[in-house]
């Protein structure tokens, strides 16, 4: 089907051709085939680089047109960014885009005058549980990543938000987009859409099985020259001389990273003198970014034209890595799978070096179909290459023909709803109760029939759990049962703040039994919440963290008996993470903390966040029932937000200054922003070196600009911090 054959204004044909596309992909048409553009549910179940995207944006650009408004709902806030770059090109044709990946207790009514806003679904879910206007006016709802209902950790939120934006939108569109997976057609019956499912691919997929020196596919050999004992290295130094690039994919951080430094001295052989002043800039930027010895190790192997990229990066890192290969400069990228769910990143070759991964209960064990498929699918840039060659590796021939059977050829597994378990129910039971969906057991039962779960099974199984979320709400005084279930001031507010119940009452009743409130008491206090993660215990770490946990005892509202093994084993665990933070707070050097915990920048960075939240989430429960604590909570948040001293909180406000230099400013007297004014851009540059003085000096007059516009004189306004990171807890890999 041709673009200009396509029942859509004329301003929104001429985009895509002005934009080179012209013909429909096969699957895209198939969609027009079964009602996109006549409002029909659509579930696009089709592989990697097939044209969902665009699907989305059909349906989306034919509501607008019409005056309609639409939710695109993510499942990573860097997806998040990738589909707001994609969508702001829509400018050209008057159609405004705006994302809320941020704080969980804003409503973000600004957003409202877009025509497409991009969320996460935990974002959406907060918007809905704030009450935000304008998601009533929302026609198109575009899913990504459906099949992510399957996640224990996601699945339970995006089902429930699913089922919510249903009822407070009855007649809004729904578009969801998946990868290939055994059970679409349940999907699809679910939200009584029709299906579009397909194999087809623009760049064809070979998928193969790499052994004796050979990619074995289905009725066809490539041999691969031999230049080193390690398998891996020979199949992508065979993609890098034949001009293409490649995705090495890894088990883990430390084989990532050591496969990415055993590949250095290969890969720069292939580098023209060209690439490798490319090469030199993104270095520069590695190492403007952060100088941690994570970064030096980067940078190194960025230079020869490889990276690594896992959880464990800073955001700034993964995101240089990410542009360097859009651009043809990075020639390998070395990954833990966390980089195939979702982020456009394809490749002439994928190299799957590990079909196993360690679980903590069973060992090492083969990873799921669904995984393997989107891994393979990154292989075959559109437009760019002839083909895509995905490989795995074997040792034995009988483990070859196990991999093809298994994995190359075949099925996907059904996804299966994640949502029947008290855990996942009791927050969902609170803001549905909070937000009007509901007002009984029976009418919390009638919600829970339009969930996913209640589709694939009897609702009735959830009845018990939703009884127990319903007794626990009334016993801590978060729903009240006069007749009808009633949020209480308590209940709202938690539901507010988007904390799991049960961390609002562990907080509330350790503020309650503090003798006193220490940093590491309120730190240890929000690191005892179940929304909080918890770094692991190593054999290493028993001693120090126990002599720890007596010398520190009194700071403590709870300690277990040493005697009751996991409950103490756990309390550990919350004592390391919380010592982490607080050296973090106490400006700590990063590759001290990096190398104590056995973590990434990344890492603490996402660890962070968490606790910023939490710790808010502290300071206004105490603030609004009456407890102590609150104005510590608030100073502990913005430390924990820039990772440095009180003292510290005018100067690391001020965007691109951060936790190190601010500590140098301060040191040679210069103590506010006034005084860094003053100082001048010549005095500050022999303390922080000439571009970035420069830079922060045109952060300070770009913030007085704006303020003088706005005709305020707050100066919370004027010097606000660069966004703070959405919190995705499965980003957290060991």
């Amino acid at each position: 089907m041709l673009i200009k054959e396509i029942s859509l204004p004329k301003k929104v044909i001429d985009f895509y051709l002005g934009s080179g596309i012209e013909q429909l992909y096969p699957p895209q048409g198939d969609a027009i085939g079964k009602g996109l553009l006549e409002g029909k549910n659509i579930v696009a179940a089709i592989p990697t680089a097939s044209g969902k995207t665009l699907i989305a944006e059909l349906a989306m650009l034919n509501s607008i047109t019409k005056g309609g408004k639409a939710l695109y709902i993510v499942p990573l806030r860097a997806l998040a960014s990738e589909k707001m770059d994609r969508f702001l090109k829509f400018r050209q044709i008057g159609i405004k885009t705006g994302i809320s990946t941020g704080d969980f207790e804003s409503r973000d009514e600004w957003l409202g005058s877009n025509d497409i806003i991009v969320a996460t679904s935990e974002k959406t879910d907060s918007l809905l549980r704030n009450e935000t206007s304008w998601m009533q006016d929302i026609t198109v709802i575009v899913v990504d990543e459906v099949h992510l209902l399957d996640s224990a950790n996601r699945g339970p939120t995006l089902e429930v938000t699913m089922a919510k934006l249903r009822k407070l939108n009855p007649k809004a569109q729904i578009i969801a987009l998946s990868a290939t997976v055994g059970n679409a057609q349940e999907i699809a019956d679910w939200l009584k859409g029709g299906l579009v499912l397909s194999e087809w691919r623009p760049t064809e997929l070979l998928e193969g099985v790499y052994y004796a020196d050979t990619i074995n596919f289905e009725g066809s050999q490539k041999p691969i020259n031999n230049m080193s004992s390690d398998s891996g290295i020979n199949i992508v130094m065979g993609t890098l001389e034949e001009g293409g690039q490649c995705l090495v994919f890894e088990n883990s951080r430390k084989n990532c990273v050591g496969f990415a430094k055993k590949l250095n001295r290969y890969a720069e052989k292939v580098l023209s003198k060209q690439e490798r002043s490319a090469l030199g800039k993104i270095v520069d930027a590695i190492m403007d970014a952060s100088e941690t010895e994570a970064s030096k190790v980067l940078a190194q192997c960025v230079r020869n034209g490889v990276a690594f990229h896992h959880a464990g990066l800073s955001s700034a890192h993964r995101r240089l890595v990410e542009e360097g290969f859009r651009e043809n400069a990075i020639k390998v990228i070395c990954s833990t799978p966390t980089l195939a769910a979702g982020l456009n990143l394809p490749a002439r070759r994928v190299v799957i070096r590990s079909y196993k991964r360690y679980d903590s209960n069973f060992g090492m064990q083969p990873i799921p179909v669904l995984e393997y498929k989107q891994m393979a699918g990154r292989a075959g840039r559109p437009h760019l290459d002839p083909y895509g060659e995905s490989v795995l590796i074997a040792r034995s021939y009988e483990e070859m023909e196990a991999l093809f059977e298994n994995y190359v050829n075949a099925k996907a597994e059904d996804i299966w709803s994640k949502l029947g378990t008290e855990n996942a129910l009791r927050t969902h039971v609170l803001s549905t109760v909070v937000n009007g969906f509901a007002s009984s057991e029976e009418g919390l039962m009638e919600f829970m029939g339009a969930t996913f779960f209640a589709h694939q099974q009897d609702a009735r199984d959830l009845r018990e759990l939703v009884g127990q979320s319903i007794s626990f709400l009334l016993e801590h005084c978060m729903l009240q049962d006069e007749g009808r279930l009633k949020a209480t001031k308590l209940g709202k507010l938690v539901s507010m703040l988007y904390v799991d119940p049960l961390s609002a009452v562990t907080i509330l009743e350790g503020l309650e039994r503090a003798d006193r409130l220490t940093d590491l008491t309120l730190m240890h206090l929000i690191c005892s919440t179940p929304d909080m993660k918890q770094l692991y215990m190593r054999s290493s770490d028993y001693t120090m963290i126990n002599e720890f946990a007596m010398a520190h005892k009194e700071e403590f509202t709870r300690m277990p008996s040493p005697f009751k093994a996991i409950e103490y084993e756990w309390f550990l665990g919350e004592i390391k993470t919380a010592l982490m933070m607080i050296k973090w707070i106490d400006e700590i050097p990063m590759d001290e903390i990096t190398t104590q915990f056995n973590i990434g920048e990344g890492d603490i960075h996402v660890f962070a966040d968490m606790a910023q939240w939490l710790m808010h989430a502290t300071a206004r429960l105490a603030e609004t029932m009456g407890y102590r604590g609150a104005e510590k909570a608030y100073e502990l948040e913005k430390r924990i937000q820039y990772g440095a001293n009180a003292q510290l909180l005018e100067l690391v406000s001020i965007r691109d200054v951060g936790r190190v230099r601010a500590r140098k400013l301060y040191a040679a007297g210069i103590t506010s922003v006034e005084a860094l004014k003053n100082a001048g851009v010549e005095r500050i540059a022999k303390l922080i070196g000439p571009k970035i003085a420069e830079k922060i000096m045109n952060n300070i007059e770009g913030s007085r600009s704006a303020r003088e516009k706005m005709g305020t004189g707050n100066e919370e306004t004027v010097y606000m911090p660069m966004e703070r990171q959405q919190m995705t807890f499965s980003d957290f890999e060991e």
